[in-house]
């Protein structure tokens, strides 16, 4: 390792607002986009990023939802089953409407013959894996195949029910709810139940917090993460983790950027847990001159929680070399998972071209404390301050090789 970078990461090390920033966040709770909890979440990331530099807010479109009423009756006991409605899902008609329910084990492509009319099943699955399988692509194959509701069943025992994010995006759908392992074991039985959901759409718009730290030159590394989360829990893996690592990392590198080949932006969005809507759209209302000058993207999203860091590389072929040996430089491990995976804001960038990684705890772990994700359970208990002081050094390594590699260098991971 070299001095500079020893030095950086000692700082990184150092850092004793890492927690008291993670304490912060979680303290806002779980900051579901359009609430008082998402407002007071930007507003204290506001003043953290403020105090490392000039923050400008370049607010972003999405189609805004707020959900007036959610409820899954199982008629024959009277019992009100435990659910979370999809972000954005479809309304049903005033008092709800009454069906059957019908399991569909897993819930992928071809798994909903004989779904069409009724309220179907689809299991929850670990969202950090390559075998995964997102809710709305089994959501998207249950309308296709005429279902009248989708009901998404949280696995474990005892955590309550899963919520997401349903993608319609004020556009056509059915209405769809996350209920709890419980719950999908009655329901799996085949039950007539009553589902009421009632949504409203709106036109809304999300802060895009930035912060930019020039360079030598006129090229930028982008460092994000998303501060929405779900009205479940403190949304603390999901993703206070990233937000406090960002703030830290900036923190490091503001006195050091200046002499890089290249600047550092930082991005904090909101709609990510809307399919991914705020970032698209931020990224979108940009200049063609300004995404040409990002040279690559790192984003935090649950860094914390599993024994293991991951990048999710984009399908960048030589993004992945170029990040792991950036982490063995500081003589830490990082894994690599190449193909491009649509669960967080770095898919957007990948889609304008410019190489991007999602660091992420715990891929391939089934078993860790991400498996808690989108439920009550993802509280600031989930996470040791140990593991998530050792993923932003480690975080901190990749974001140094990326402002100070050669020009050649970077340009060859397009």
């Amino acid at each position: 390792m070299t001095e500079p970078l020893a030095a950086f990461l000692g700082r990184i090390a150092a850092d004793a607002a890492l927690a008291a920033d993670f304490a912060a966040i979680c303290d806002t709770g779980g900051r579901l986009q359009g609430t008082d909890s998402a407002a007071r979440g930007f507003a204290l990331l506001h003043d953290r990023m403020a105090a490392i530099g000039a923050v400008v807010d370049e607010p972003a479109p999405y189609a805004g939802w707020r959900c007036h009423e959610a409820r899954v009756s199982d008629l024959a006991s009277g019992r009100e089953l435990a659910c979370a409605p999809l972000l954005g899902a479809a309304s049903t008609p005033a008092g709800g409407v009454v069906l059957d329910t019908r399991d569909c084990g897993r819930g992928v492509a071809g798994d909903y013959d004989g779904a069409a009319g009724c309220a179907v099943l689809a299991r929850h699955e670990y969202p950090f894996a390559a075998w995964t399988v997102h809710r709305r692509i089994k959501l998207a194959a249950a309308q296709a195949a005429g279902a009248a509701a989708f009901l998404v069943v949280q696995p474990e025992p005892g955590v309550g029910a899963v919520s997401g994010s349903s993608g319609r995006n004020g556009g056509e759908g059915i209405p769809a709810l996350g209920i709890s392992a419980e719950a999908g074991a009655l329901l799996a039985e085949g039950r007539r139940v009553r589902i009421t959901l009632a949504g409203e759409d709106h036109a809304a718009t999300t802060p895009t917090l930035v912060l930019d730290l020039p360079g030598r030159g006129p090229d930028r590394v982008v460092l994000s993460a998303h501060l929405d989360g779900h009205p479940l829990g403190e949304s603390a893996i999901d993703n206070a983790t990233g937000l406090a690592a960002a703030l830290c990392l900036a923190r490091a590198a503001a006195p050091w950027v200046e002499h890089c080949p290249r600047g550092l932006t930082l991005c904090i969005f909101g709609a990510e847990e809307w399919a991914l809507s705020g970032s698209r759209a931020w990224l979108a209302g940009l200049s063609d001159e300004r995404r040409a000058r990002m040279a690559v993207n790192i984003n935090l999203d649950s860094i914390a929680g599993g024994a293991r860091l991951t990048a999710l590389t984009s399908g960048f072929a030589p993004l992945g070399p170029f990040l792991r040996a950036a982490a063995a430089q500081a003589g830490l491990p990082l894994g690599v998972h190449g193909p491009l995976m649509r669960n967080s804001d770095h898919a957007n960038f990948a889609d304008h071209g410019i190489p991007a990684a999602r660091l992420v705890a715990g891929f391939d772990e089934p078993g860790s404390a991400l498996r808690y994700l989108l439920t009550a359970a993802d509280t600031r208990a989930l996470v040791p301050m140990q593991e998530l002081k050792a993923a932003t050094i480690t975080a901190g390594a990749l974001l140094w090789a990326a402002l100070r590699a050669p020009a050649e260098v970077v340009a060859g991971l397009r």
